[in-house]
């Protein structure tokens, strides 16, 4: 069971802002800000757009070599387990990008 427990404290106003901030550049809520700290990791700025047309061009290659991988089955005259890890290193890849951007990573605040 998923209990949820309230919490409430105060923050300055100087504070409120730097919490706002932050939540700003990671693109999360503050209630996740908090969470991710709590558990030990740093929030990551959040990509800018640039990134996000990389990623979905990356992605559009992994489904085309897909498919080709498929066509190739189908026909038969197409190295296939060639083809196949070729798609799994651009899946990989994008991993390792979205690993890079977008994951939160451990922090090395002293007081853990």
């Amino acid at each position: 069971m998923n209990k949820r427990i309230k919490k409430q404290f105060w923050l300055s106003p100087e504070e409120n802002a730097e919490l706002k901030r932050k939540a700003s550049l990671a693109g999360i809520s503050e209630s996740a800000v908090i969470r991710l700290l709590i558990r030990g990791y740093e929030p990551r700025k959040k990509p800018d757009e640039r990134f996000y047309a990389a990623m979905r061009n990356l992605s559009a290659i992994g489904n085309n070599i897909n498919q080709l991988a498929a066509k190739a089955h189908s026909l038969g005259f197409i190295d296939e387990p060639m083809l196949k890890a070729e798609a799994l290193r651009w899946h990989r890849f994008q991993v390792d990008i979205e690993a890079e951007f977008l994951r939160s990573t451990k922090s090395n605040l002293k007081w853990k």
